[in-house]
C-alpha cells in the first residue's frame, strides 16, 4: 500500500519505533514481517521494568476524502492531476449537466403555474370562508373550495421541493475541493461516465498526520488517550513525537484487535 505524505515525513515511512508512557504490559509480540510500519511500544516508569511490543501500523493524513458525485453523466473535464495542490472551492472536475439544466427550466415554469394556481385558490378560499360566515355559501361549497386550496398549496410546495432537488444535483456537476490539500488519487478521465457514489478523486490535507495501528486485548489495557509517543524512524534514526488521540473500545469488526490512532507532531 502506498503512502502519500508531506515532504517532511517522506523519509520516515519505512520503520517506526513508538515509546508510550503507560502501565506495565506483556512481553514483546512481533509484528508481521510484511507490515508497512513496525511500531515498538514500551513503558518508561521509575518503579517498573520496561516492556516492549511491536505492532504494524500505517501513516495517513488526519483529514482526507474520497470525492464522488450524486450525478450520473459524462465527465467533461478533469482539471487536476495527482500531486496537484488545491485550495478549498477550487474546481476539480465538471460533469455534463445539460439534462438537469433543461429540467431546471421546466421546474421554473411549473413553479410559476403552481404559484398562480395557489394565489387564485387562496382568494377563493378567503372569499368563501367569509360567505359561509354570512350564510351565503353552503358547507359543501366551502369544503370544495378548501380542498382546492389545499391541493394548490401542496402543488406549489412539491414544485419548490423539485426545484431544490434539481439545484442540489446541479451542485454535483461542478465538483469543488472541500478543503485545502493535495490530490492523491485520480480514478476517472475526460469522457468517462461518472456514477453516483463511485470515487472520482481522492485528496488529503497535509498539515497533520496520524499513525493507525492495531493492538491485542492484553496490550489495549496498557494504552490511554493522551499518552505521549516517542517515534523513532529506524532507517534514518530520525525522531518525531506523537500523542494517542483515539482508542477503539470494540474489536468486533477487526478480528479481535483494537484500533489505536496516534497523532504525529511536525518536526522542529
Amino acid at each position: 500500500m502506498k503512502l502519500s505524505i508531506a515532504s517532511y515525513l517522506k523519509p520516515f515511512i519505512l520503520i517506526l519505533t513508538f515509546a508510550l508512557l503507560f502501565s506495565c504490559g506483556d512481553k514483546a509480540t512481533k509484528a508481521e514481517e510484511n507490515s508497512i510500519l513496525k511500531v515498538s511500544v514500551y513503558q518508561v516508569e521509575k518503579t517498573a521494568t520496561n516492556t516492549l511490543f511491536e505492532v504494524s501500523g500505517t501513516v495517513e493524513a488526519e483529514k482526507n476524502a474520497n470525492i464522488s458525485t450524486r450525478l450520473m453523466g459524462e465527465v467533461l473535464k478533469v482539471s487536476v492531476k495527482i500531486g496537484d495542490k488545491v485550495r478549498q472551492g477550487d474546481l476539480l472536475l465538471s460533469i455534463n449537466s445539460a439534462d438537469l439544466k433543461a429540467k431546471k427550466a421546466q421546474v421554473k415554469a411549473q413553479i410559476s403555474q403552481a404559484n398562480s394556481a395557489f394565489i387564485n385558490a387562496k382568494k377563493d378560499y378567503e372569499r368563501f370562508t367569509q360567505l359561509f360566515k354570512e350564510k351565503s355559501a353552503t358547507q359543501k361549497e366551502l369544503d370544495n373550495i378548501t380542498t382546492n386550496f389545499e391541493q394548490a398549496k401542496a402543488g406549489l410546495e412539491a414544485a419548490k421541493q423539485m426545484q431544490n432537488e434539481v439545484g442540489a444535483n446541479l451542485a454535483y456537476a461542478d465538483i469543488k475541493a472541500p478543503f485545502d490539500g493535495i490530490i492523491t488519487g485520480k480514478f476517472i478521465n475526460n469522457g468517462d461516465l461518472a456514477n453516483p457514489g463511485i470515487p472520482l478523486l481522492s485528496m488529503e490535507n497535509n498539515s497533520n498526520y496520524l499513525v493507525k495501528t492495531y493492538v491485542n486485548e492484553n496490550q489495549i489495557g496498557q494504552i490511554k488517550n493522551g499518552d505521549k509517543v516517542h517515534v523513532v524512524i529506524k532507517s534514518s534514526n530520525q525522531q518525531l513525537m506523537g500523542i494517542v488521540s483515539e482508542i477503539s473500545i470494540s474489536s468486533k469488526d477487526s478480528g479481535g484487535l483494537y484500533l489505536v490512532k496516534i497523532k504525529l507532531s511536525k518536526p522542529e
